[in-house]
């Protein structure tokens, strides 16, 4: 499951996307857009810039912007940093770590296509596609 954080993670990214000028974005702007707490998005915004996600700027004039340009960003690349691994089941989510069963799980292949399926549709997603899609939607 997604926890708020990775949910918030993005809409954070797509909102800086949609209101991209150049300049820094203030995160209560973005807190009020989005209707979640500015504290709480203190701790996101925080672990997207040192995700190397975001850049970020205090004083007069200060916010938050994009590193790179939105369709060079990834839902997946933005959840794995906020989430974690994305993988279903345990002994795929660290591979180093080895299973005992690996040989002979009956069920390993149906949870290895799983968690391709995932990762190929959020790793497939740019940031730009939200932005594109939510702009249909307005109109």
């Amino acid at each position: 499951m997604i926890s708020t954080r990775g949910r918030y993670a993005i809409r954070v990214m797509l909102d800086l996307a949609e209101h991209e000028d150049g300049n820094y974005i203030p995160l209560k702007d973005i807190a009020a857009r989005q209707e979640i707490s500015k504290k709480y998005l203190e701790i996101i915004v925080k672990d997207l810039v040192a995700g190397d996600l975001l850049v970020g700027a205090s004083g007069k004039g200060g916010g938050y912007k994009l590193c790179r340009k939105p369709e060079d960003y990834t839902v997946g690349e933005i959840l794995e940093l906020m989430e974690g691994t994305l993988s279903s089941v345990a002994c795929l989510a660290d591979v180093r770590k080895d299973c005992p069963r690996r040989d002979i799980c009956e069920t390993l292949p149906m949870w290895t296509e799983y968690d391709n399926m995932v990762h190929d549709f959020f790793y497939g997603k740019k940031l730009s596609d939200l932005v594109k899609e939510n702009k249909k939607e307005q109109g």
